[in-house]
């Protein structure tokens, strides 16, 4: 202690101060010291005084030691001591164990003083980020008592600091570079800091595990040696068990990341399995743990499916199965084994298919079910091994039906094998030995192979027992109620109720849902009276239990009941409950099942965890199938008979009302694949009507085309006018125009023709609108949008007609004033020859296009009475009917609007053809067509002249 004198200043001549009183000194030394030397003195001799003057050294020197953390940061030595000061005042000395009640008064006292100092330390959330940017210095002396201090402050106060930390940028980043340090004592006390941290904390489990914290612990794990390593390799698996449980997100992370296959090695086990150390124990149980968490039934079915079919793909599930297999395993590994092989089979179909072609290592080969179920049966083994037994079995048989039928295979007499031990056999004979734990084990199993099974059920009713010599065999069925009515002659009374509580699980598993079942189960005359004895007698509490199963069979008795034996009817059954027990008295003793503790215990959780033997009443399922149908049981025995003739005709109008549905539904299909035939083909016609549009659009553009041509060679044709003669003019017009203009009256002919033709498909289509005003067609926004394009098709034909016949007069005109020029005849004639081929082939083309358009109206027009027919055949229509006859008013408006368009078009083509009379051309209408031939001689003469 002369150190500490020293930096006080003096010795002592007289009394000496106070430990206190020296603290002060110290701290004031700290406060005022200009010399980084003494404040470096009396920081260490505070450190010095931290355990003894716990207290003192806190409540005076805490402020202190936070100043020196963020002033002196180039002094790692002050540092250091500064960190160990402040741990030891708020961690309290666990090393010493108290032995009595003062020393454990004292030591509660030290644990609430420690989570004062860490309540005033974390005050201020700047001290928790300061010590993380402390823990990013290297120096030994700072990292590792900074390391320390914040596990001390996480233990204390867990929530509070993990908050602080959350906050605080890449606070947990710089936490997981511990990890990676090469001082073991860091990284080995980084592991016990990240354990504390994410101790119930989703937010800061999600973050360690995406810094890449799987990977560096699987790698930790194996250069420690697996499940042969240390303590270091049990804190990774203590932060891998705290970062995966309870948090879907980080196992999603582990699966998806592969790591399922890395946890493989951890489980190979070699041949001699002789001096396993606790270590080697501890280890290997919390890798198993790490498993089932994988694999929980508490986990969505989706995940744990997925963590299934990878466990079976790396081979994990055929090593977990090695070791179960394997001798000389300790008790609890060989336990824990067994139940994470249950919970890596439950419900996958091909691990189960797996489990059942394993075989023991044994003399004959046995399957590993049949020895599994031999330690069940077997009173001698470790109450906890039966235990996993059951639970491994139950999860083969869980949504099973494969195995199920196995199992009850091995009971038919068909498949008894004499020279073999067989599921069945095992399972028979456990229901009837004389340890009660082992009917109770037995009965769970055989329930858990009829579980949602019918067939099984049925199959099950064929098994015949033959009970002794010269005696008939009975069927397992009678046997279980033989038990029962034959209980007390059991000597303990634990015991009796017990097994009875195992078989009236049994048989209302059986009988549930299986109305042949219940026959068989009311054919024999003594098990009714045997039921309502048991419900009425006023029993211990102990039988309470035993009362409300046989209320429960009863009740199934009644709610499955086909009414094929006339002497146990449902009607007859109720009066004999309200006679010989009462109906609200049979309602109570029912409620007495979901009462019990260890019914709420076993409805928790699949696997079966009891404290003792004594206390193994309730399967899980079972509590399932007892909250189903209690309800139903209530509601079917305090029904009267006229409420259930009531529900009968009411399931009657039901299943009469689900039956119209379903016609109605059939014709609402058949109108269906017709509506979608119809617009299949509306869709076919509408493509060929694009198509047909397209086409018109380019032989529109070609016309323009030839117009252009003609334009050009009229303007050539007047400037070889120019330059010719009288003479040559006559003769020309005398030659070549009267071969021309005789063409050209051919084609003025075939244009009238068409005309004539445009104006009958122009009638019919009138007559078709009207036809469709009238019958009201629901398709009637269809037939408009084809009737307009029809229209247009028409107008634009019309318009080529007029342009046509404009050509041709023009055609004329320039015959009559435009001489030949001698050396160009030739070559005019072949323009004219060209132009008129050209015009040729475009009215073939076009007419072409007509026959398509009446095609396409004809079948247009036959598409819409098919619909028409359709639609009338429907009444559950007629809501549609009238918002498309709504449609059908609007379309009606828009072919009036195409009928004044087409009034205005013929209108024009009036006009045109008045304007081609005031020219002088004579035009012949179609009311004048018997004046053709007058026509013709009236044209040959204007020639002539």
């Amino acid at each position: 202690m002369n150190y500490i004198w020293e930096v006080v200043g003096r010795h002592p001549t007289g009394q000496q101060p106070t430990g206190a009183e020296t603290i002060q000194k110290l701290c004031d030394r700290v406060a005022s010291s200009t010399l980084l030397e003494d404040r470096r003195d009396a920081v260490r001799a505070l450190k010095s005084l931290s355990k003894k003057y716990r207290m003192e050294v806190g409540t005076m020197a805490m402020d202190h030691l936070v100043r020196i953390l963020q002033t002196d940061r180039t002094d790692t030595e002050i540092l250091g001591y500064a960190l160990d000061t402040l741990y030891n005042i708020v961690c309290s000395d666990e090393e010493e164990e108290p032995d009595d009640s003062e020393e454990e008064n004292q030591q509660k006292q030290e644990d609430d003083m420690g989570a004062q100092f860490t309540d005033k330390f974390i005050q201020d959330p700047d001290n928790i980020t300061l010590l993380l940017t402390l823990l990013e210095e290297f120096d030994f002396h700072v990292r590792w008592p900074g390391v320390k201090l914040l596990t001390a402050l996480l233990k204390s106060q867990c929530a509070q600091v993990q908050g602080i930390i959350l906050v605080s940028p890449m606070g947990v980043s710089r936490l997981m570079d511990l990890l990676a340090d090469s001082r073991e004592v860091i990284r080995n006390d980084g592991l016990l800091l990240l354990q504390q941290l994410t101790k119930g904390n989703t937010a800061i489990q999600k973050i360690v595990a995406f810094e890449n914290a799987f990977e560096r612990l699987l790698e930790i794990i194996i250069e420690e040696g697996s499940s042969d390593g240390g303590i270091v390799v049990e804190d990774c698996l203590l932060l891998l068990l705290n970062l995966l449980k309870n948090n879907s997100s980080n196992q999603n992370f582990f699966k998806e990341g592969s790591y399922i296959q890395k946890m493989k090695p951890w489980f190979e086990v070699g041949d001699d399995n002789s001096g396993w150390s606790a270590q080697k124990v501890t280890n290997l149980h919390l890798m198993l743990q790490l498993v089932r968490v994988m694999v929980s039934p508490v986990n969505s079915p989706g995940a744990t499916s997925s963590c299934q079919k990878a466990m079976f793909q790396c081979g994990l599930l055929q090593q977990l199965c090695t070791i179960l297999m394997a001798t000389g395993v300790p008790a609890d590994i060989l336990t824990e084994t067994i139940n994470t092989v249950s919970e890596v089979i439950r419900g996958s179909e091909v691990n189960q298919d797996y489990f059942a072609s394993v075989n023991a290592p044994s003399n004959p080969p046995r399957p590993a079910i049949v020895v599994l179920l031999m330690s069940m049966v077997n009173e001698r083994q470790p109450f906890v091994l039966r235990c996993a037994v059951l639970y491994c079995f139950q999860c083969f048989l869980y949504k099973n039906h494969k195995g199920q039928g196995e199992i009850v295979a091995t009971l038919l007499p068909s498949t008894i094998d004499a020279n073999s031990i067989s599921a069945g056999q095992l399972l028979c004979g456990g229901l009837f030995s004389a340890d009660s734990l082992s009917n109770w084990c037995a009965a769970v199993a055989l329930a858990h192979a009829l579980q949602d099974n019918l067939t099984q059920k049925e199959q099950l009713l064929r098994v015949q027992l033959a009970t002794s010599l010269g005696k008939p065999p009975v069927s397992l069925l009678q046997q279980c109620t033989n038990i029962l009515s034959q209980g007390d002659k059991l000597n303990r009374r634990g015991s009796r109720v017990q097994t009875k509580v195992g078989l009236l699980m049994l048989l209302c598993t059986w009988i549930s849902n299986c109305p042949i079942a219940v026959m068989h189960f009311l054919h024999n005359q003594d098990n009714v009276p045997f039921l309502t004895g048991q419900i009425s007698e006023n029993l211990g509490e102990d039988e309470r239990l035993v009362q409300g199963l046989c209320a429960l069979l009863l009740g199934i008795c009644i709610y499955y009941n086909d009414n094929s034996l006339e002497n146990y009817t449902k009607e007859k059954l109720k009066q004999l409950i309200e006679k010989r027990i009462g109906k609200e008295n049979f309602v109570e003793k029912l409620g007495f099942i979901t009462k019990h503790e260890l019914y709420s215990r076993a409805a928790q959780k699949p696997q079966p965890a009891f404290s003792a033997p004594e206390h193994m009443l309730f399967d899980h399922e079972f509590t399932k199938l007892v909250k189903e149908l209690e309800g139903m049981i209530t509601k079917a025995v305090l029904r009267s008979s006229e409420e259930e003739k009531k529900e009968e005709e009411v399931k009657k109008t039901l299943e009469q009302h689900d039956s119209i549905v379903t016609q109605y539904k059939g014709l609402i299909r058949e109108q269906d694949s017709q509506i979608n035939e119809l617009k299949e083909h509306v869709t076919l016609l509408t493509s060929q009507n694009e198509k047909l549009q397209n086409n018109i659009t380019q032989q529109f553009s070609q016309i323009q085309q030839h117009k252009d041509q003609y334009n050009i060679l009229k303007l050539k044709l007047g400037k070889e006018n120019q330059q010719t003669g009288s003479q040559a003019e006559a003769a020309h017009v005398n030659g070549l125009q009267s071969e021309e203009l005789s063409q050209l009256r051919e084609q003025l002919e075939e244009l009238q023709i068409q005309n004539q033709l445009l104006q009958t498909q122009l009638t019919e289509k009138d007559s078709l609108i009207t036809s469709l005003k009238a019958e009201g067609v629901p398709s009637a926004e269809g037939s408009t949008s084809d009737v307009t394009e029809l229209q247009k098709e028409v107008e634009l034909l019309k318009a080529e007609i007029t342009q046509l016949q404009s050509e041709r007069q023009e055609l004329l005109r320039g015959s009559e004033t435009t001489a030949a020029v001698p050396g160009e005849d030739g070559v005019y004639t072949e323009k004219i020859a060209e132009l008129e081929s050209r015009l040729s082939a475009q009215t073939a083309e076009t007419q072409k296009l007509k026959g398509e358009v009446k095609t396409l109206l004809e079948s247009k027009e036959l598409m819409e009475k098919e619909h028409a027919s359709a639609t009338s055949t429907a009444a559950i229509m007629q809501a549609e009917k009238i918002k498309l006859q709504q449609e059908v008013q609007e379309s009606k408006k828009e072919q009036d609007d195409l009928l004044m368009l087409l009034a205005d078009q013929d209108q024009k083509i009036l006009s045109l053809k008045q304007r081609l009379k005031d020219l002088g051309e004579t035009i012949e209408d179609e009311d004048d067509l018997d004046s053709r031939d007058q026509f013709d001689d009236d044209d040959e003469e204007e020639c002539d002249e």
